[in-house]
């Protein structure tokens, strides 16, 4: 592209065929912001589908589709799916493929739309190959992303479901914690802050967020709410960019004292409590929480008394989660489901104050998504450390996506899996379905 704003024009039409164009304009893409456009259009009908295109000079895009949440007020079912984890080097996007085909309203991305290490981090080599360098400057961030956008099914269902996307580690480097880069990278950053704003633009300038979510330098407001009439609450976290650096040398790793610091923080203070409230004022039925990593409890060792955690996710961070479900008891808080990723397992657990005890009552469920295709293939194996995890429900080492079903009476979640990754055309099937039952805490078989 040339290095000069170029004029863009927009068009909504609710026909595909743009005979019945609602609104229209012109937005200027500047280089600055690697010539993207983020559209907010006002005046379009509530609970609607519409469909979308840009012209620039010679050039028409594509036509998109996307859609209005309902109003306030109305008890619209909310047809919602999750994916994360998707990595170019280990395999195909076919589960997108499948996703596109779901009548879903929408897709919440819960982290590493891009990885940033050229290399594989399982076995067996690199599946699809993208550019053999770690991305440290715009340029490099925005070229990753153009890589990724490449693919033929991750632009086939961005094209025909609006995502509500959020960041995780992959999207800047493993495992950043706030502004600390860890350690032991092979290519160590000489000033983070500067590449933490160069991945925040990238992922801004490539992703459908909204001006609020455009970064000033290497800080961006990622969460934020979205209403789906009084059926759900959608209170979209970010647990990065304001965490305590993960304890005990990170990793996973039998506890240790700062481990267990009541101070510790996995969203900072503001964020905490934006979401304690928000839990607590909502007028919806149920309260959804996408966010990045695992709530629930996974001992890694079939000896519970070991105590061996993965340091990254909110088992590194007991009292920060500990607070959240506190404050849900406290509060009175019913019908809280939280959506995560970043562990390449479909995983469900009850959410409980007390996660060793068996006999401790769930206050909530976290439904883990697993990866689009991080960890290659997998397999059916369940993981041997089910007895340490009493409130841990169900797991699988397989790719997919998550499609729930809420309406205000049930949340019915289907582990939706594809059975290979690195060739392409895996057919896709429903593993597992769960459910929650309105104001009776505790997953049940769907």
């Amino acid at each position: 592209m040339p290095s000069r704003p170029i004029p863009v024009h927009w068009q909504i039409a609710e026909d595909e065929h743009f005979r019945r164009v609602v609104a229209a304009g012109t937005v200027t893409a500047r280089p600055e912001l690697g010539h993207s456009v983020h559209v907010e259009p006002r005046g379009l009908r509530p609970d609607r589908w519409y469909h979308y295109r840009f012209k620039a000079g010679r050039h028409l895009s594509p036509v998109g589709r996307t859609r209005t949440a309902p109003p306030p007020a109305a008890g619209r079912p909310l047809r919602l799916a999750a994916a994360s984890c998707q990595s170019l080097v280990d395999g195909y996007f076919t589960a997108y493929r499948h996703l596109a085909e779901e009548d879903v309203d929408l897709v919440v991305f819960l982290g590493d739309w891009i990885y940033e290490d050229p290399d594989s981090w399982f076995t067996g080599g690199v599946i699809r190959p993208q550019g053999d360098y770690e991305p440290m400057t715009l340029d490099q961030y925005r070229h990753r992303h153009a890589e990724y956008r490449m693919d033929p099914d991750l632009q086939l269902v961005s094209a025909r479901v609006p995502f509500m996307p959020t960041w995780d580690d992959h999207d800047v480097v493993n495992n950043w914690a706030d502004m600390i880069e860890p350690v032991g990278r092979p290519h160590p950053t000489p000033d983070f802050a500067a590449r933490r704003a160069a991945a925040f633009q990238a992922y801004y300038e490539h992703l459908p967020l909204r001006r609020a979510q455009m970064p000033n330098g290497p800080d961006a407001q990622m969460y934020r709410r979205l209403r789906w009439g009084r059926t759900v609450d959608l209170l979209m976290l970010d647990t990065r960019q304001y965490r305590d650096d993960q304890a005990c040398g990170d990793g996973n790793k039998i506890v240790c004292e700062e481990w267990s610091d009541p101070q510790r923080t996995m969203l900072g203070r503001d964020q905490e409590n934006w979401l304690l409230d928000r839990l607590a004022t909502s007028p919806a039925v149920w309260k959804a929480v996408p966010q990045q990593v695992p709530m629930g409890q996974w001992e890694l060792d079939n000896d519970p008394a070991v105590r061996r955690r993965s340091m990254d996710t909110w088992d590194g961070y007991p009292a920060a989660r500990r607070r959240i479900l506190q404050s849900i008891a406290d509060r009175g808080v019913e019908n809280v489901a939280v959506l995560s990723g970043d562990v390449h397992w479909h995983m469900a657990h009850d959410l409980t104050l007390d996660m060793e005890d068996p006999d401790s009552a769930p206050l909530a469920a976290d439904f883990v998504c697993t990866s689009i295709t991080s960890g290659r293939d997998g397999n059916d194996t369940p993981t041997s450390t089910l007895p340490s995890n009493p409130h841990l429900k169900y797991s699988l080492n397989r790719r997919g996506y998550l499609r729930c079903t809420v309406d205000e009476r049930h949340w019915r979640t289907d582990y939706r899996v594809v059975p290979y990754v690195t060739t392409p055309g895996a057919p896709v099937q429903t593993r597992r379905s769960l459910v929650l039952e309105a104001g009776r805490p505790g997953l049940q078989d769907g």
